[in-house]
């Protein structure tokens, strides 16, 4: 599975990033640039938002439930990349 830590991932230009925390969670705070599917939505539906040739970068709350989420969405041949520490990370990183 491939991971990225927060500092690389704001260094990039314009990354696809998908927030898959409620969208109660999201509202309250998401990295910039994210759009919200909640986890469910993005399993049930993947091939609906996603497509092989792009690359995104999932994040949830701490990153325990994105990297599952990653690793489903890789053995389906997406190119997923897994946040470490996910939101939190973004709120503690100074």
């Amino acid at each position: 599975m491939k991971n990225i830590d927060i500092n690389n991932l704001l260094s990039l230009h314009n990354p696809k990033i998908i927030d898959i925390r409620n969208n109660y969670n999201f509202i309250n705070g998401h990295i910039p640039g994210a759009i919200n599917i909640n986890s469910y939505e993005l399993l049930n539906n993947y091939n609906k938002y996603l497509n092989k040739k792009d690359t995104y970068y999932i994040y949830c709350q701490s990153g325990s439930r994105s990297k599952l989420i990653v690793n489903k969405l890789n053995n389906l041949g997406y190119n997923v990349i897994n946040v470490n520490g996910g939101f939190n990370a973004y709120l503690f990183r100074y």
